[in-house]
């Protein structure tokens, strides 16, 4: 007898979800340093001095349990977007959220319904729970709501939809996406996954939506633009039934203290944020103006990555970088054969990162 012969099916059959490489593991491979990684979406400005500052601060207190209810952090979130401290649940990073919506909601005769190329979580969490995927064919890398729309049934419980999206960075603007959740029928909820919202253009106001669809759910992350990823602390904000039913089933002190507090302060730090928003976007730029002297194509993309063709096997290419002690994230896992996906980094980063990728095609840039 072994374990195998006693777990669920469902999760015997589960690929697990495979993070970008870490800087200490290609340095224990290959013996080399000074190795840029362009792989995991993190923010390259580094943590703010308020945050550096809270984090010591809160270290004293380490030896206490966090607040388990997380009400400062409530209390800002609150604020800042105009709703009730009952409308939030707080979670381990968004990922944590996203299973909890999987696992309340979800049975294992009932649908969920994502977009191909979407985010690794969502089949990942839908097997979990041995639920049936429905995965939608893309449209030009991103959501295709129409055919959404016409694939939605009575077994549809659980819609996610990626905006930005990753790992292609495409965007929904604000008419299609509310006219999409429009038709979306009340006893199917809609999750607006938005980890990457802050670097968008912002034009669509989705949490004002929540108080006109109770289906809706919207969650968002520290982990990106606010730049506190090892820290791992993200939200949903829904209508407080939801909220409710999400808390009921959360891990007591799913979030630890050092996580509470410093998002408490990244969420009022303006000036971080601004910073955050213009080193992306001369870093993208700086990538696409590398991809078009490479004549490489790319996919346009309103997060901190760009997904980009290499013309050839992805993962070689991805391996080859790995030698020049750059990491970026094969995407042959999403169905991207021949495309990697890559953070934007300082402009060093991204400069080497270029420089890289020239020598291993063949071209000079």
């Amino acid at each position: 007898m072994s374990a195998c012969d006693l777990v669920l099916e469902c999760v015997a059959k589960l690929q697990p979800y495979v993070p970008g490489k870490p800087i200490e593991e290609l340095e224990r491979e290959l013996g080399i340093n000074n190795i840029v990684k362009l792989a995991s979406n993190e923010n390259p400005l580094g943590p703010s001095e308020k945050v550096l500052a809270t984090i010591s601060n809160a270290a004293k207190e380490v030896t206490r349990y966090p607040d388990g209810n997380g009400f400062a952090l409530k209390a800002a979130l609150a604020g800042k977007y105009h709703i009730e401290l009952d409308q939030i649940t707080l979670g381990n990073g968004s990922n944590d959220v996203l299973e909890l919506i999987a696992r309340a909601f979800v049975s294992p005769d009932e649908e969920v319904m994502f977009s191909q190329y979407a985010f690794a979580v969502y089949p990942i969490v839908t097997q979990a729970i041995g639920a049936q995927a429905v995965i939608v064919p893309a449209a030009d890398y991103g959501h295709d709501l129409n055919a959404m729309a016409s694939l939605i049934s009575d077994k549809t419980k659980l819609i996610f939809i990626a905006n930005p999206n990753n790992p292609t960075g495409t965007y929904l603007g604000a008419d299609q996406l509310e006219a999409f959740i429009d038709q979306v029928p009340q006893n199917t909820l809609v999750v607006l996954d938005e980890a990457y919202v802050e670097y968008g253009d912002q034009d669509v106001d989705s949490i004002s939506w929540l108080a006109k669809y109770p289906n809706l759910i919207i969650t968002r992350t520290f982990s990106k633009a606010y730049g506190l990823a090892g820290l791992r602390v993200g939200y949903a904000l829904s209508n407080s039934e939801i909220a409710d039913l999400l808390n009921r089933i959360r891990q007591p002190f799913n979030v630890n203290s050092l996580a509470l507090a410093t998002a408490t302060v990244a969420l009022s730090d303006d000036d971080y944020l601004v910073q955050t928003k213009q080193l992306n976007d001369a870093g993208m730029q700086q990538l696409i103006v590398g991809f078009d002297e490479l004549g490489l194509s790319y996919i346009p993309s309103k997060g901190n990555f760009v997904t980009v063709d290499v013309k050839r096997n992805g993962d070689q290419v991805f391996q080859a970088l790995l030698q020049q002690g750059v990491i970026v994230r094969p995407v042959s896992n999403y169905g991207l054969p021949h495309h990697l996906r890559v953070s934007i980094g300082l402009e060093s980063e991204n400069t080497r990162f270029l420089e890289a990728l020239s020598v291993i095609l063949g071209t000079s840039l």
